[in-house]
């Protein structure tokens, strides 16, 4: 980024866009890639690139489950694009809530209150996201929000309720570490403990972002609340 005429700036000045944010993914997992075998060699873990090698294959072990699910959402939404289902129903809805007249804060919460409920079946972040961002991203965008905007929303509910819901596997772990201390805990006693934390806390990050709203402030730099 230095110094003033470096390639990685925006031609025109600033940091949004320039080519340094375009290529992000790349620098960092370079900066990363340098670091770890720097480390690597420092403690004696790494002695040749096959040892590198080998410590990111059982990186990879640990995403697969991962890949896997993108692969299955993937496939979904080639066929969501393929049927153009998705911008049938953004478009639909979007003139729906135009001539209702529905919009704004009370959008925004209705949003906030469906991803909620979701939440509480779909209990992988990335998979629920996947499965709203094509209908409720172009649905908003039409009606005037920013999708980055949507995606902090999205987060908000999300974030809030996962820590409630039977299905999510950490409510398991969470419910066995209980019992080791509390030997007549039960889903119950884990659920009366976490439903006013996450109450609480849908609560606080719902005020604060009505109030984020009311300021007009910015998502993030150069990106606002609303397109233009």
């Amino acid at each position: 980024m230095l110094p003033a005429g470096s390639p990685l700036r925006n031609p025109e000045g600033g940091l949004v866009p320039s080519p340094f944010l375009t290529s992000a993914v790349a620098v960092f997992a370079i900066f990363f890639l340098v670091l770890g075998w720097v480390y690597g060699r420092s403690v004696g873990k790494i002695g040749d690139a096959r040892d590198a090698i080998g410590f990111m294959a059982e990186a990879i072990k640990e995403l697969a489950p991962t890949l896997v699910l993108f692969f299955a959402i993937s496939q979904f939404l080639a066929w969501f694009k393929w049927t153009h289902l998705g911008e049938w129903i953004a478009v639909g809805g979007s003139h729906l809530l135009d001539s209702s007249g529905f919009g704004g804060i009370p959008l925004v919460l209705a949003f906030l209150g469906l991803v909620t409920l979701m939440n509480l079946f779909i209990t992988s972040g990335s998979a629920q996201w996947s499965l709203m961002a094509p209908i409720f991203v172009p649905m908003l965008m039409l009606v005037g929000f920013e999708p980055a905007f949507v995606q902090a929303a999205y987060r908000i509910a999300d974030s809030s309720t996962n820590i409630v819901t039977p299905m999510s596997p950490y409510f398991s772990l969470c419910l066995a570490f209980l019992q080791r201390y509390q030997k007549d805990a039960g889903i119950g006693t884990l659920a009366s403990m976490t439903i006013p934390v996450a109450l609480g806390f849908l609560l606080c990050w719902t005020l604060f972002l009505i109030l984020w709203m009311e300021l007009g402030l910015p998502i993030a730099p150069g990106v606002g609340l609303y397109l233009d």
